[in-house]
């Protein structure tokens, strides 16, 4: 599948695959940033806008990387960006490490763009629902 993309920074390269057979296209940052220690959070500007197709959606997740070794991730995560939508893609990361601020570097990669097909449910109004095995049994009812 093709998808259109527009650079709004023509300098930074177009994002890509890091390896073949991976799902996520990682995302580049498109200013210089720090996110401060114990909760900081930083909007990232990527300098792209992409144009997805009708039943497509993209998602925007953290990079394993950063959360392992630094404490970085998506707030939102994962980031929904629907197929109407025409502005910047940017990337809303928290750092949850309670002592080192991070210093985002422009061109950094900052998090991963993964494309699904997206069924259009048709929402059905109704008196009740049929049974389950787990039936309304919600957080933590699978143990620990």
């Amino acid at each position: 599948m093709d998808l259109e993309i527009l650079r709004l920074d023509p300098a930074l390269p177009i994002p890509d695959y890091a390896r073949p057979g991976d799902a996520g296209i990682d995302l580049l940052a498109r200013t210089d940033a720090l996110v401060s220690a114990a909760g900081g959070r930083c909007l990232i500007p990527t300098g792209i806008t992409i144009a997805l197709p009708n039943g497509y959606a993209g998602f925007v997740l953290p990079r394993s990387g950063l959360a392992l070794k630094y404490g970085i991730t998506c707030l939102n995560t994962p980031g929904l960006i629907d197929s109407g939508y025409r502005g910047e893609i940017k990337v809303l990361l928290i750092n949850t490490d309670p002592s080192q601020e991070f210093k985002i570097s422009r061109g950094d990669r900052i998090a991963q763009l993964v494309v699904l097909p997206i069924e259009k449910l048709h929402l059905l109004d109704v008196s009740a629902l049929d049974h389950s095995e787990r039936g309304s049994q919600g957080f933590g009812s699978t143990g620990r």
